[in-house]
């Protein structure tokens, strides 16, 4: 009699092993969820990565306008590249390559991504600072600030300059102005 429990309690054993374990259909549905919810976060993820890289272009030509205000309010002129802005603003990084850009000629100051966003899936971003005498009665300067709609834009200035009619500068077609 003794034998029989023994074979009846490993029975029980062996069927409690073989209970523990998963069933191959259970692992692929589980890897089936998991690729389900990656590919749907994976996007969302890219989406954000690229806007923390163009946060680094607004940030930098942003401080650039700032400081070609300051410029021109100590030296009655524009700075004609961004190492006279004596702000330590890299000229070229990972994601984008910045300059002044002087070919709007006085008293327009324009700073752009002069490569494009090395990127493609990067919007590009202009910035312009210029004197403003005629709407507001004093001499100041205004910036602007701004970004193309799609990843590639037409117009690689993204900046009209109308200095020379007396009107502020607008952001071209195909660009959205960020602020001023």
């Amino acid at each position: 009699m003794k034998t029989a429990s023994e074979a009846k309690m490993l029975q029980v054993f062996a069927q409690q092993r073989r209970e523990q374990g998963f069933t191959l259909i259970e692992l692929l549905v589980v890897i089936i969820i998991i690729g389900i919810l990656s590919s749907i976060a994976l996007p969302s993820f890219l989406s954000q990565s690229n806007k923390a890289r163009e946060a680094e272009a607004k940030q930098i030509i942003g401080a650039s306008n700032r400081a070609q205000q300051a410029y021109y309010l100590e030296r009655n002129q524009f700075a004609v590249d961004l190492i006279s802005l004596g702000i330590s603003i890299k000229t070229s990084t990972n994601n984008f390559t910045y300059a002044v850009d002087t070919s709007a000629g006085s008293p327009t100051a324009i700073i752009r991504d002069v490569s494009y966003p090395r990127n493609s899936s990067l919007r590009a971003y202009t910035g312009a600072v210029e004197v403003d005498s005629v709407n507001t009665g004093i001499l100041s300067t205004i910036s602007i600030l701004c970004q193309s709609q799609a990843a590639s834009p037409g117009d690689p200035t993204g900046v009209t300059a109308n200095a020379a009619t007396g009107s502020l500068s607008t952001c071209n077609t195909g660009w959205d102005e960020l602020g001023k």
